[in-house]
């Protein structure tokens, strides 16, 4: 069963080696362990509804509770302390587009504030309602969740927005094809979150970005259903779907998506990689995806998240073993593991990974183990337990990203470390702080900057520290020259950095189109633009 105060399922854990935890232990030391309530403690707290009876919502405490925050680290200090704040006044589980349109309409005859629910995944405040003087309604869109219809010459696949990412891929599995796309959030993300947050997977280098598989939708709004149709190119003016991807809840709720999907490949295999240092590593990917060399995946672990992974695998003997080996062969101090993948035909990938290699071995790479390229795959998408356990050791996890030009990584990459190294020197507390570079361009990268910190003695303290490294951290990228996210989207948390990256007229530009498609601002208010007086 799914967490109400956490990530993913209660009856996984991911445990950390006790040699893992020495390691880290030894960078920084662990704060209190802060006790959790408990789920009948926080129903208790949640206020009557302030919405009318309706037949498609539900009132009941639970649902409220589980619909009222996302996973970013200040949600999960809510959802663990029982300090919430503000529930949703009810919760709807419409089953058609139909229902979508009553539920809208609904709303806006009776002044409620209306917020679309994908997987509850966010980690930038896009689901929380906000304290307001009308209603909140959270439009759950679970139950929307099938395939709809499969187009094989035109390789079209219809679903409902509220697919999550495994029922995607079986459905489509189960047919002969893929959507290849995989996010972090994979496991409960949806097809209608990822296109509204304009989501990226981690094999983009070969199936693209969201933008490149979203081929058309229906997205319900206020003024009536904007219907976008799946045309391949077109000249004939702006792209409606580029309204529609990014739009975070604020236009209208996304009830079916049209995707391009792909044949299943032959093959797929992924491997890791040594270099001798960061610049070499990053020189070495950059080279492969200018060459245009056709991987699916393609990540660089900086030194310290190198050593990080090494050490939190535990395995003593068998990581000492191959830190003996690729010392002998001129990889040691300051080296970056490089994961990158092969998917397609046989042929192809041979080839693929021949040109790969031969690029790899010029930036003095040595490859590792078969068997690191087979654990990424197996665990790709277990990191995020990592917190839950972290946290029952004293310790707080966070994660930001960017995007930006090949010749501006490293720098940016350094000041985004060194931001969130120096938030706390008041307090004496030094994060422990590691990167990776994934989502490779021919123009630049994304940058993925992991942090860990001692808990405070108590909540509002700890809140209060990620607070202080937040800030520093989008500072650090709101320079003009970099995104405020690569793929974790805008919600509220970032709405207020978005004028260094859009300039004023595009943002006056967004604000117009939201008005034009919810006059009232009654969708989502407060996310993507920062809230305003109505």
């Amino acid at each position: 069963m799914r967490r109400w105060n956490g990530w993913g399922d209660d009856g996984f854990s991911m445990a950390t080696p006790e040699s893992g935890m020495g390691y880290l232990v030894s960078k920084v030391a662990p704060g209190p362990v802060l006790a959790d309530v408990d789920l009948k403690s926080v129903c208790d707290q949640v206020p009557q509804s302030r919405l009318p009876e309706h037949p498609l919502i539900s009132t009941d405490a639970e649902q409220r509770v589980r619909h009222a925050r996302g996973q970013s680290l200040p949600d999960w200090l809510a959802m663990r302390s029982g300090d919430f704040g503000v529930f949703p006044d009810g919760v709807a589980f419409p089953e058609s587009t139909e229902q979508v349109q009553t539920l809208l309409k609904f709303a806006y005859e009776n002044d409620i504030e209306v917020i679309p629910y994908g997987g509850g995944t966010s980690v930038a405040g896009h689901i929380n309602p906000l304290e307001s003087k009308v209603p909140v309604l959270t439009i759950d869109m679970g139950r929307m969740n099938q395939l709809l219809s499969l187009n094989t010459e035109s390789q079209i696949a219809t679903f409902g927005a509220g697919v999550p990412g495994p029922q995607v891929e079986a459905q489509l599995r189960s047919k002969g094809y893929t959507l290849g796309h995989y996010p972090q959030s994979w496991e409960l993300s949806t097809l209608g979150g990822w296109v509204a947050s304009r989501s990226s997977g981690q094999q983009s280098l070969r199936y693209g970005r969201i933008e490149q598989m979203f081929a058309g939708c229906t997205m319900v709004t206020p003024k009536g259903n904007l219907d976008v149709p799946t045309i391949p190119a077109s000249s004939a003016g702006p792209d409606l779907r580029e309204v529609v991807m990014g739009s975070e809840g604020r236009m209208g709720v996304i009830t079916e998506v049209n995707v391009r999907v792909t044949p299943l490949p032959q093959e797929e295999k992924f491997f890791a990689v040594f270099l001798p240092s960061f610049e070499s590593a990053k020189s070495a990917v950059k080279e492969i995806v200018q060459n245009k060399i056709p991987l699916s995946m393609l990540r660089v672990s900086n030194a310290l998240e190198t050593e990080t992974q090494l050490k939190l695998a535990g395995h003593e003997k068998l990581i000492g073993a191959l830190e003996t080996y690729l010392s002998l062969r001129g990889v040691s101090n300051g080296k970056c593991m490089l994961t990158f993948g092969v998917t397609g035909n046989k042929k192809q990938n041979a080839l693929s990974l021949k040109q790969a290699l031969k690029i790899l071995k010029a930036f003095g790479g040595v490859k590792g183990p078969k068997m690191m390229g087979e654990k990424w795959a197996e665990n790709r998408f277990k990191f995020p337990y990592l917190r839950e356990n972290l946290w029952l050791e004293g310790y707080a996890v966070d994660t930001f990203e960017t995007a930006t030009d090949w010749h501006r990584v490293t720098d940016l990459m350094n000041e985004m470390e060194e931001s969130v190294r120096t938030a706390l020197t008041e307090e004496g507390v030094v994060p422990h702080v590691y990167t990776h570079l994934s989502h490779m361009y021919t123009q630049g990268c994304s940058i993925y900057t992991t942090y860990v910190f001692p808990n405070a003695d108590n909540y509002g303290d700890t809140l209060a520290r990620w607070k202080k490294i937040k800030a520093a951290a989008c500072r650090s990228v709101s320079n003009g020259t970099a995104t405020i996210s690569h793929q974790h989207g805008v919600g509220k948390d970032h709405a207020p950095y978005m004028t260094a990256e859009k300039g004023q007229l595009g943002m006056e530009t967004i604000q117009s189109l939201v008005e034009h498609f919810d006059p009232k601002q009654q969708l989502n208010p407060g996310t993507l633009l920062e809230l305003k007086d109505k």
